[in-house]
């Protein structure tokens, strides 16, 4: 096929032996099917800011850190040198991400390289060693459906253990891989310890999972496995094998009513005689 523009670099400088066809086009890449280094492999091209369905929304990108002091002042004032840097750390944060969850025992996609917003990773297959689909275009039975559940909630585990939160999980950037579900696209993922929506996120993430695999087994539209996930995170208490039921229940605390009358009224005092000080009482 013919070579798109952005691969061109890759295959003239031998990164990339061959451009064997376009797998997708999504919200903020497209894929491609190549050969590198006698395997296949799949490449992610990035596509421009202004071209991308998926906007770097405040919510993700809060708290993110650049280690040039230049570009975090560029990126501020939202300079063309700032939004050039901030849209290469929106595209190395799934770089990072990849590495530091592939690390963590997390089943993501191996990533090889990245060079000028293309990252070339591992091609998930399916038992064939066919590209494999996502999880959207899969036909499940109700078992299936709960041990892809299973997993993929183990999967969440991992990723929060290891300080990430996916932020935009769903069926549609899982795949169906021959060895089970393989979790994708992760320029979004947001740091669990420094984002305030992480847990808003983390709780929709497992809701989407929730929602998709209760189609083939119901029972699992009663489970909760967001909150008691994220509640055992908080608490310090977290870790791969933790065990989980799907149950939650929210403790609030109750009102100390006398407390807050006490303290209303040392606030009163200490007025009253803040106001008899100034007129000399």
């Amino acid at each position: 096929m013919r070579i798109p523009p952005r691969l061109k670099p890759l295959v003239e400088e031998g990164v990339i032996d061959e451009v064997v066809r376009q797998l997708m086009s999504g919200k903020e890449a497209m894929v491609f099917v190549v050969r590198a280094g006698g395997e296949a492999r799949c490449a992610k091209v990035y596509k421009e800011a202004d071209k991308r369905g998926f906007r770097q929304a405040v919510d993700y990108t809060e708290n993110r850190k650049t280690r040039n002091s230049r570009q975090a002042r560029a990126m501020a004032r939202g300079s063309r040198y700032g939004r050039e840097s901030q849209e290469r750390a929106w595209q190395s944060a799934e770089v990072d991400a990849l590495h530091r969850l592939a690390r963590a025992g997390v089943r993501v996609p191996k990533p090889y390289n990245f060079h000028e917003g293309v990252l070339l990773m591992e091609l998930v297959t399916d038992a064939e060693g066919n590209a494999a689909p996502r999880l959207n275009d899969v036909a499940l039975g109700p078992d299936e459906a709960r041990d892809f559940h299973g997993r993929l909630i183990r999967e969440v585990v991992r990723m929060l253990c290891a300080g990430v939160v996916h932020g935009d999980l769903s069926e549609f950037n899982i795949l169906a891989a021959a060895d089970g579900p393989v979790i994708i696209d992760l320029p979004q993922a947001v740091d669990a310890a420094g984002n305030n929506h992480a847990p808003a996120m983390l709780e929709r993430d497992v809701a989407n999972l929730r929602n998709f695999f209760g189609r083939f087994a119901p029972e699992l539209l009663e489970t909760r496995y967001g909150e008691e996930i994220w509640a055992a995170f908080q608490s310090g208490t977290l870790t791969p094998e933790t065990p989980l039921t799907g149950r939650f229940t929210r403790v609030e605390k109750a009102v100390d009513l006398e407390g807050v009358v006490r303290e209303i009224g040392d606030a009163e005092r200490e007025e009253a005689a803040r106001i008899a000080r100034m007129h000399g009482g």
